[in-house]
C-alpha cells in the first residue's frame, strides 16, 4: 500500500528512494518497453468484425481489411472457460472471412491483423452481423 511518507515511533513509512527495488523496477521497465515497440509496429486491427448468427454447429468470422497493408491475419480461439488463448488459425492478407469448425456456443473468438514485420497487432473480437 501506498503510504504517506511519515516515520512512528522510529519506524520510517512512506515511498521513498531507498524502499526501491530498482533491480525489479528495472525489468518491468524493459517489458512495458517491450509490448510498446510491439504494439507500436503492429498493423492497425482489420474493422467490422461479426460472427454470423446462425444456428449451425460452426462459426463463421467476417472482418473488413486492416486499413495498412499485412501480411495476414489471426483468428485466436479460446473456450467459453477458458482464460488465455488457447488456439490460433493463421489466414491469408487477402482473406476476409474464417469458416471454423468451432461452435459459437462454447469458443469465443477474436481476429488480429499480422504486419509484414512479424508484430501481431491488437484482437477484435467480434460481434453479431445484422444483414450481412
Amino acid at each position: 500500500q501506498h503510504q504517506n511518507v511519515r516515520a512512528e515511533n522510529g519506524k520510517q513509512y512512506g515511498d521513498l528512494p531507498q524502499f526501491v527495488d530498482y533491480v525489479y523496477l528495472r525489468r518491468v521497465a524493459q517489458v512495458n518497453a517491450a509490448i510498446v515497440a510491439e504494439t507500436a509496429s503492429a498493423p492497425a486491427p482489420p474493422v467490422n468484425v461479426h460472427i454470423v448468427g446462425d444456428l449451425s454447429a460452426t462459426t463463421t468470422l467476417l472482418w473488413d481489411a486492416s486499413p495498412e497493408a499485412v501480411a495476414g491475419y489471426e483468428i485466436l480461439i479460446r473456450r467459453t472457460t477458458a482464460p488465455d488463448w488457447e488456439r490460433t488459425v493463421s489466414v491469408d492478407a487477402n482473406a476476409k472471412r474464417a469458416a471454423l469448425a468451432f461452435s459459437k456456443d462454447d469458443y469465443l473468438f477474436a481476429v488480429r491483423a499480422v504486419g509484414k514485420n512479424g508484430a501481431r497487432g491488437l484482437p477484435v473480437v467480434p460481434v453479431a452481423a445484422v444483414g450481412r
